[in-house]
């Protein structure tokens, strides 16, 4: 077949001697037999560290799913990705490239070039059905990893509000299933499928019966409850009940869980995080334990080779299913999120030859096999070897790449899966003050809030907020995290005044405006909340949440016509976000059109049917059009969603207690007295009293 071309930039790559590891399995005749036409799954999982699964050796975490396929098929226990956060580690995965190659540095800011290859590019002209199904909005199709996939399935729920932190994922049983359809509708047909299951992710919080067991390690709970979700689709392949295909398993990165003084991922390139499981399953694949230094690279040469496809020439990887080189080759790896979000110092790296150079202002150097917990820093006595390592260093590489603008949108539904992704400031150079190694507490404490945020502890949400803001008054995110808080403790007043202090410190980006304005708005400020959205929205790359945000606030002003206007401009752009949706529904209830907003309101609710605002706001209409049963009804949906919604207990409980529903009416307006908050409710709360007082026993 026809070579597929690269760009031009990438067929003259001239990576530094210790990166190339150009022996493809073109070139090799140690390769296993080529299945050529066979089909291929690929399961990439989130934040799986390589020692978190049974085939690992951990006694304290079920994965039989998993270990299976690892007894039957090659487990490489020396892989490492070479980022630490989701998008460009998957785009290294599919594309078989180095970040500095491809252009993907973060989850934020980039998108995949359409000119970069992807191994479904490469399978689909060699004639497969591709499918993708991926579970969380790091790998949205606007981040370009879609290309070569004829179905690219990243329908998890939309409309949730990202500046709280409730963004929606798919459970990876969900993503299963809709894989598995989409495999079985292929038959006889060549088919690659990947899948992306995103559960380990923090928060932690696994369903049953895996939060029981494993109610000590909420994080091992992920993971099995993940190895049950693969279960349905990988089962038929360990049984036979499908024709042989191509399996692998690897991980984008892994989790610190507390070691190195990191919480999660993100910050630190050390092991926890690096390190990731490998597994490659199929016909003449040799079930053995493989100690290689494997690499995410290397994908793709495997699956081209096992196929008897060529692997495109200027791919820095090889096959995992040639011979091991004689000489190990090196693995570049970076951690860039924090100096392109908080303009700390940027982290790039070397792994050759059990060596690991940590490149920082304060350096590090580690020889892994004989240090494998990296507690004993040898840069200062070895200055040779990691002068040796960073001299090596791909000349790619070398700092700042240039960084895409970040929609507010996109930087707050980031913020909420726990990743920073604003702009930091530029910088030249970078002292011990800059590197993560002195700022992991600031990182520690950020996850912290967003944690207690999550877990309705917002009073300890405000307060690690506020260390944060005397720490660092330089960080956006800090604010940000600390206005959310005191809005959800009714605090509106000291909400805006942090956020007009970072104004007034010059800390100022989109999505602080917004959320002043939704502050302003709130705390009915209505014609204030316009003045501070006004300029934001009128950018002609206004994202939705800022132009939903604006119109609000022109309705909260009483500019009802003005708000149908620009949250049309919503709908239109954004069809498939039911949030402009659920705000025309909003303000035609203000504008006294109960029939407009039914309307509005069912098309958001055909959008994601999860909505508490939108059946809270549905039950108004139908009570005006249709009477109490069926407001009740969609009041009850709205509270069994968001028990916090206390306008709607409050209606159960005055329509239920009018139509004679007394036990709807005591239930909904006890709940009602026993958890609104007296400052916004006070008076509502003495009616609710009274009513209780008068309904029969």
């Amino acid at each position: 077949m026809p070579r597929p071309l690269l760009p031009a930039a990438l067929a003259l790559l001239a990576l530094a001697a210790g990166c190339q590891g150009r022996e493809t399995s073109s070139t090799s005749s140690t390769v296993a037999p080529s299945r050529e036409g066979a089909d291929v799954v690929l399961v990439t999982i989130d934040t799986l560290r390589a020692d978190a699964v049974g085939f690992a050796g951990n006694p304290r975490v079920e994965t039989p799913t998993l270990d299976r396929l690892a007894a039957a098929g090659k487990v490489f226990d020396g892989a490492h990705a070479h980022n630490v956060v989701t998008l460009p580690s998957h785009a290294n995965i599919l594309t078989g490239l180095y970040p500095y190659q491809h252009g993907v540095r973060d989850n934020s800011g980039f998108a995949l070039p359409a000119r970069v290859p992807t191994l479904a590019t490469l399978l689909k002209k060699a004639g497969y059905a591709t499918g993708a199904f991926v579970a969380a909005y790091p790998l949205d199709s606007r981040f370009g990893l879609n290309q070569g996939f004829d179905v690219y399935d990243d329908s998890f729920p939309r409309g949730s509000n990202p500046d709280e932190f409730v963004i929606a994922e798919r459970r990876g049983d969900q993503v299963a299933a809709a894989a598995r359809s989409w495999w079985d509708g292929q038959k006889g047909k060549r088919r690659f499928l990947w899948v992306h299951l995103y559960d380990p992710h923090a928060a932690y919080d696994p369903p049953e019966p895996f939060a029981s067991r494993y109610q000590d390690n909420l994080y091992l709970g992920e993971v099995a409850a993940t190895d049950s979700f693969l279960a349905p689709l990988l089962g038929p392949f360990l049984d036979g009940r499908e024709p042989p295909a191509l399996v692998v398993v690897t991980a984008d990165h892994g989790e610190s869980l507390g070691e190195h003084g990191e919480l999660t991922h993100g910050l630190f390139t050390y092991e926890p995080t690096l390190k990731v499981p490998l597994l490659v399953w199929g016909p003449g694949v040799k079930p053995e334990r493989d100690h290689r230094a494997a690499r995410h690279v290397d994908i793709v040469p495997t699956v081209l080779s096992f196929l008897g496809l060529e692997t495109p020439a200027g791919l820095p990887g090889a096959s995992l299913l040639a011979a091991a080189p004689a000489q190990e080759t090196a693995s570049y790896f970076e951690a860039l999120s924090t100096n392109l979000n908080r303009g700390w110092a940027p982290l790039r790296g070397l792994l050759r030859e059990g060596r690991k150079l940590i490149d920082l202002p304060l350096p590090e150097l580690y020889d892994l096999p004989r240090d494998p917990r990296e507690e004993k820093n040898l840069f200062a006595g070895e200055r040779r070897a990691a002068r040796a390592l960073r001299d090596a260093l791909p000349r790619e590489s070398v700092w700042p790449p240039p960084k895409g603008a970040v929609s507010p949108e996109e930087e707050a539904r980031l913020r909420s899966l726990g990743y920073s992704a604003g702009s930091g400031p530029a910088r030249s150079a970078y002292t011990a003050a800059d590197d993560p190694k002195t700022l992991v507490v600031v990182d520690r404490k950020l996850h912290e809030v967003v944690d207690a945020y999550s877990r309705g502890r917002y009073e300890e949400a405000a307060t690690l907020a506020r260390q944060v803001v005397a720490e660092r008054a330089d960080l956006p995110e800090a604010y940000e995290h600390l206005s959310l808080a005191l809005r959800q403790l009714e605090r509106d007043g000291e909400a805006i005044e942090a956020l007009q202090n970072a104004l007034a410190r010059g800390v100022d980006r989109p999505s602080i405006r917004r959320q002043l304005g939704l502050a302003l708005a709130e705390a009915g400020r209505g014609p204030e909340a316009v003045a501070v959205l006004e300029p934001v929205a009128a950018s002609p790359d206004a994202d939705a949440a800022t132009l939903n945000a604006f119109g609000l606030a022109l309705s909260d002003a009483g500019r009802h016509g003005e708000a149908v206007a620009v949250l049309q401009r919503v709908t239109a752009r954004y069809p498939q976000d039911p949030k402009g949706f659920e705000n025309l529904g909003i303000v035609a209830l203000r504008m006294d059109q109960p029939e407009q907003a039914r309307i509005q309101l069912q098309r958001a609710l055909a959008l994601n049917a999860n909505l508490p605002i939108a059946w809270n706001t549905l039950g108004v209409a139908l009570y005006r059009l249709e009477g109490p049963a069926a407001a009740l009804d969609a009041w009850e949906r709205s509270v069994a969603i968001d028990p916090r919604q206390y306008d709607a207990l409050f209606n159960i409980g005055l329509v239920a207690a009018q139509a004679g529903r007394a036990g709807q009416a005591r239930q909904a307006l006890s709940r009602f007295v026993a958890t609104a908050p007296p400052a916004r409710f006070g008076p509502d709360i003495e009616k609710a009293r009274r009513i209780l007082a008068q309904l029969p026993s």
